[in-house]
Order: structure tokens, then C-alpha cells, then sequence
């Protein structure tokens, strides 16, 4: 049997590779467009930082490794152009000739290619780049190394634009950020996102949120936004997401979706037979929704990879879906998610409600503790688990793989109480903050809390609640909301004379866990009262100027 694989890197050479694995008489081709079959796509941001230095660490295998190892036919600067399902073939360019190759399997594996925006005076600019490849690193290394460029302009605020600017910070250049969202990473939600914006303000990255690039002038010396403003740019980098790289397969008949994705079964399989697809090029189901979505991540790609080469071997192997977990540092901080945040819920119509706990990464009385943020969002009645985010320093990526692993196994809110991680003084707390998470939302679950988000706040107190703030007076010396009234916790049953039965109230605190208390005593002396989850710390962090200091 002949297979031929349309693509390398992830998707592609983890098909190759577990093909020959179970197959020693199959015969194994692979068509790269580009020079490198097998890179670390991922690193590439870390190399034009300076923190890989040498470029030969980026190249994970090449096609002498894996001829010798794997008896696999790599071919390189191969293109293809064109798909024939009923005759099997397809169309390869190389060097200028065109070729044939016929397959008794194909699997494609073609990957994304970044989205370039049609933006007057584009196609006149010098100094506008995209990355995705090595070759793309090596033109953006050649231009910052042969010209004096200073400042940089990146254009997308999601992970990769994130990443990029840490990587041309460190390099000593001058960075502004252009987001159309308005906040940065749009896949967080907008108070889990402020902390990273608030970052790289400290770290001198100017940001412009809420505003589209327009065009350019002066060979992309002047980047024009929507507003009219403009910026000098010596270098700008697109990073405005990517798309599936399947223009090549317009005439193929083979079906392709949203975005051009391509539409598979829960075996991979494509609409033509014995074609099959994976990697970022693929529509795959949201395993929370069901429904269809680009997912383009390194992980996915490698397991489609690997399952793919099952089903072509005749071991069938059901793609379960994917959930979306990503993870990004930002100079000191991270931040990272999993399944769905709060935009995508509501387009989906699907109810749901939200903690946030502010925790240290490990126990508080171990030196080197630091404060951590995460949130959960979540079913109302049963307490399914929609999705979780992380932001701080150190800790994140630990607790949002624990929640990933959480979704993927259908674990409930009730669930987290009981996971039984590891811990000593230096790695956790006796009570981890995944645990912590779970006793929030049950307590909302179960009726022992109706909590507000910070974004709720002003709506409910021109619904007429008035806000308790149950912070010690000298907390409030680090600000307090407007039209608040100050009752420490430790005083507030003596003072409970002091509150009118008939009135709604808010309470508050400096993270929510002494409110919930507060909450717990009110709500039994017969209150009407909710909790601002959160509290005053993460409200400061989204919305500061909307606090009092004095």
C-alpha cells in the first residue's frame, strides 16, 4: 500500500511516523512545500528573542534522519496543487516541474497559513512580515540584523502576538501592540486578560486596544489605523491568526466547511474516499459544544496525527473532539485556558455561572509563594465544567492542565474537592487552589451562595443593592468602590442592628472568601444579600479607574 502525506511538522510526520510503526511494508511518502519537514514551530518566537540561540535546536528531525530511521520518502520543496479523488493522484510542483503521484491513501496534513488582511498600500510596504516558519524567521532575523529598525509594530493580540512581543522587548526594541478586540487575548475573558495588558505596560509595550490597522504608507514605514492615527513602524509583524491551508484543493471536489477548513468524519476520513485529513487544516468538534471549529494547536495535531495512521492501518481509532487549551507567557506572568470563556457561551445560549479564587502557588508560609487568579465557568444546576483561565506568575500551568484533564474525563464541580493532589510545602497547599475552585462553585451549585460578577456590580446597585465592604479599614487605603459602606467582618454580627432587613446589599472583600462568610452570616439572619465574586482585587485589576482612592 502506498500512502502519501500532503504536509509534515506536527500532523503529518506523527502520521508518518506511527505508520511505519505498524506497517514495515507500507510505502510511505511525504510532500513538504517548504524546506523543513520537521520543525519546532512553536520555538519560533524564542529564538528571535535570543533564549535559543542556536537556529539547529528548532530542526526536529530531517529527511535523512527519517529515511534512515523510518524508511519514510521525505520530500521537500514539494508543493502540491492539486487533488484527483477519483483518479488518486495528485499534482506536485518541484523546481518548476510538475509531476504526478498516485496514492492508495492520502492524508493531508497541509497545516495553516497566517491571515494577511487586504490593507491599502500592503503590497507596496518593504518591512511587513508574518511568521510560521523557519524561512519566515530567517527574513525577519536578516532585516533586524542588516537595518538599525527600532521600533516594531505587532498587529494581533493573541497568543503568538504576545509572544512576539516579549521576544522583540528582550531584544531592546521599541513595541507597540494593535489589538481590534478591546482586550488583548481575546480567548480570556476581559478581567482574566487586564493583568497581562497591566504587564506589558510595565514592561514598556505600548498597547492599542479597540482599534483595526487601516493600511500603510511610505513602504510600511506608517501604519494608519481606523482612527486616522498614525505610528512609524521600522518592522511590522501580522499576527492576526491563521487559516487552513486548503486553496489547493478547490477543484477536488473533497468538502470543505467554515474558513475553508476541511470536513471530516470521527475517523478523519474526508468526503472523498480514502482521503483522510488532519492538523490545523481540519474543522474538528468543540467536545463541549459538538459543534464544528478550527482549532490550531500543537498538541491536537500531534494526537490526529498518531490516530489517523490507526484508521489508515485498519486499527480504527475515534477522534473524541478537542477542547482548545493554550498557554502563553508574558515576561513574569502567564496566562492560560481551557474549553469555552464567557463570549462563547452566550453565543451559544448556554447558561452558566463563574467563581474567580485568588490563591498563592504554594503554601503561603514557604518562601517564594506567589498569587495566582483562576476562574471557572460552569453549568448552574449540574455543575458541568465549561471552562477554566489562569493568570500569575508561576502555578497556572499546572492547575489548568489539572481542569483541562477535568473537562476531558466529563468531571463535575462536585469533582474537584476530591482530587487528591500532590503536595508538600514548596509545590502546593493542603488545600490546592483546583480544590478551592470546586468549593466555590458548589456552593454556588448548591445554594449556599448567589454570587455577582465584577461586571454586574453597577447594574445591581441601580437595582437599588447598597455594598457592604468587609475589608479591614486600612485595606482601604488601597481604594474603595463608590457609594460603599465599610463593616469589617470580625464586627459585622455585632453590627448587624446597623442594617435595614428590608434593603438588598452586595458584600465584598478583598478576594471574596471573607464576603462569602459575610454572606453566609447575613443570608441567615434572613438578608437579601450576593456575594461579588472576586471582590475588591479583581475589580481594581479590570476597571481601577472607576474606584476611589484617597
Amino acid at each position: 500500500m502506498k500512502i502519501v502525506i500532503v504536509g509534515g511538522v506536527a500532523g503529518g510526520m506523527a502520521a508518518a511516523a506511527r505508520l511505519r510503526r505498524l506497517d514495515e511494508t507500507a510505502e510511505i511518502v511525504v510532500l513538504e512545500q517548504g524546506p523543513y519537514v520537521s520543525y519546532a514551530t512553536c520555538g519560533l518566537p524564542f529564538y528571535l528573542s535570543g533564549e535559543i540561540s542556536d537556529r539547529e535546536d528548532l530542526l526536529v528531525q530531517t529527511p535523512a534522519k527519517l529515511r534512515q530511521r523510518f524508511a519514510i520518502d521525505v520530500r521537500t520543496n514539494h508543493r502540491v496543487t492539486a487533488v484527483d479523488p477519483a483518479q488518486h493522484t495528485v499534482t506536485v510542483v518541484s523546481q518548476g516541474q510538475e509531476q504526478v503521484e498516485a496514492y492508495d491513501r492520502l492524508i493531508l496534513a497541509p497545516g495553516a497559513v497566517p491571515i494577511v488582511p487586504e490593507l491599502a498600500g500592503l503590497a507596496a510596504a518593504k518591512n511587513v512580515w508574518v511568521l510560521r516558519n523557519i524561512p519566515d524567521l530567517d527574513q525577519i532575523m536578516a532585516q533586524l540584523n542588516a537595518t538599525a529598525a527600532q521600533r516594531v509594530t505587532l498587529v494581533g493580540g493573541g497568543f503568538v502576538g504576545l509572544e512576539m512581543a516579549e521576544a522583540l522587548r528582550q531584544r531592546g526594541l521599541t513595541v507597540t501592540l494593535v489589538e481590534q478586540h478591546q482586550h488583548l487575548l481575546p480567548p480570556l475573558d476581559e478581567e482574566m486578560a487586564a493583568g497581562i495588558q497591566r504587564t506589558l505596560a510595565a514592561h514598556d509595550v505600548r498597547v492599542i486596544t479597540g482599534h483595526a490597522v487601516q493600511g500603510f504608507r511610505h513602504a510600511g514605514r506608517t501604519l494608519v489605523l481606523d482612527d486616522e492615527t498614525e505610528l512609524q513602524t521600522d518592522l511590522t509583524l501580522l499576527t492576526v491568526g491563521v487559516r487552513p491551508a486548503t486553496d489547493f484543493l478547490a477543484s477536488s471536489g473533497i468538502r470543505l466547511g467554515d474558513h475553508g477548513g476541511i470536513v471530516v468524519d470521527d475517523y478523519y476520513q474526508t468526503s472523498a474516499a480514502d482521503v483522510y485529513a488532519v492538523g490545523d487544516a481540519i474543522l474538528v468538534k468543540q467536545q463541549l459544544t459538538g459543534q464544528n471549529a478550527l482549532i490550531s494547536l500543537a498538541s491536537p495535531a500531534n494526537r490526529q496525527g498518531r490516530q489517523v495512521a490507526d484508521n489508515v492501518a485498519g486499527h480504527p481509532r475515534r477522534n473524541r473532539g478537542s477542547i482548545g487549551t493554550a498557554i502563553v507567557r508574558v515576561f513574569e506572568q502567564t496566562a492560560a485556558m481551557t474549553g469555552l470563556n464567557e463570549a462563547d457561551l452566550r453565543n451559544q445560549g448556554v447558561p452558566f455561572r463563574a467563581v474567580h479564587v485568588r490563591e498563592d502557588n504554594h503554601a503561603s508560609y514557604f518562601p517564594g509563594s506567589q498569587s495566582l487568579l483562576l476562574k471557572l465557568l460552569f453549568a448552574p444546576d449540574s455543575g458541568e465544567i465549561y471552562g477554566a483561565q489562569g493568570v500569575g506568575p508561576s502555578g497556572v500551568d499546572k492547575r489548568i492542565d489539572v481542569l483541562a484533564t477535568a473537562i476531558k474525563g466529563h468531571l463535575t464541580v462536585a469533582d474537584l474537592p476530591e482530587l487528591e493532589l500532590s503536595y508538600a510545602p514548596p509545590f502546593g497547599s493542603a488545600k490546592d487552589p483546583v480544590n478551592l475552585l470546586g468549593y466555590a462553585a458548589l456552593n454556588v451549585v448548591e445554594g449556599f451562595s448567589d454570587n455577582i460578577q465584577w461586571s454586574a456590580l453597577k447594574e445591581n446597585e441601580v437595582a437599588g443593592r447598597q455594598l457592604i465592604d468587609v475589608r479591614n479599614p486600612d485595606e482601604l487605603a488601597q481604594g474603595y468602590f463608590p457609594d460603599s459602606r465599610n463593616i469589617p467582618l470580625d464586627q459585622l454580627r455585632d453590627r448587624l442592628g446597623e442594617l435595614d432587613p428590608k434593603q438588598a446589599y452586595i458584600v465584598s472583600c478583598q478576594s471574596g472568601h471573607r464576603s462569602y462568610v459575610a454572606e453566609r452570616i447575613l443570608k441567615q439572619q434572613g438578608f437579601d444579600v450576593v456575594n461579588l465574586d472576586g471582590g475588591f482585587s479583581l475589580y481594581h485589576t479590570v476597571r481601577p479607574d472607576e474606584l476611589l482612592y484617597d
